[in-house]
């Protein structure tokens, strides 16, 4: 079997001693690596404890009513519980924090340590300090697509930093960090 990295922390398995089923999956990843995606961190409080996971797969759905998506994987650790709290805060990571999004994305116990943050302001869940902006909501439904879910939320809150935050968005193109910064 041969691991072939998709995006920060997740991998798809495809069986080495096949050629074309890791040429297929290696021109998949990286056709679709070339559409730039911005990065979030998706975060809610489970029982008592904070729970997150990094996430590329994040769009808009409506406008009325107010409704997001995100998209993560069922083999992720932190996706049952985020489920479980019924609800969970997307932030919007900022240029300068990809360790945030590498400590998010991986599979370590304490995926909090060191991170700063304060309960958002409709779920409580966790809202990272030095982001872009945030949405914060309640899960309305859940549609399940191959290996992942597509999670639909109801908006309660949404906001952004005071002036002086940061100005650039942390994004993931083909295969790694980038910004818009010049």
């Amino acid at each position: 079997m041969y691991d072939l990295q998709f995006r920060p922390g997740e991998s798809i398995v495809v069986d080495a001693d096949d050629p074309a089923a890791v040429h297929a999956a290696r021109h998949f990843r990286d056709v679709l690596g070339r559409f730039a995606s911005g990065v979030t961190v998706v975060t809610a409080v489970d029982d008592g404890t904070p729970v997150g996971l990094t996430c590329q797969s994040f769009s808009s759905v409506s406008l009325d009513p107010p409704l997001v998506l995100f998209v993560p994987s069922r083999a992720s650790r932190a996706w049952p519980a985020i489920r479980r709290a019924g609800s969970f805060c997307v932030n919007f990571l900022a240029d300068g924090q990809q360790a945030l999004s590498n400590q998010m994305a991986s599979r370590g116990e304490d995926k909090f340590a060191g991170v700063g943050w304060r309960p958002a302001p409709a779920t409580g869940s966790p809202l990272l300090d030095g982001t872009l902006g945030y949405v914060d909501c309640r899960v309305q439904t859940v549609h399940e697509a191959g290996d992942h879910d597509v999670v639909i939320g109801r908006v309660l809150d949404l906001g952004t930093p005071d002036e002086g935050g940061p100005d650039h968005p942390l994004l993931f193109f083909r295969g790694q960090y980038d910004t818009t910064r010049g």
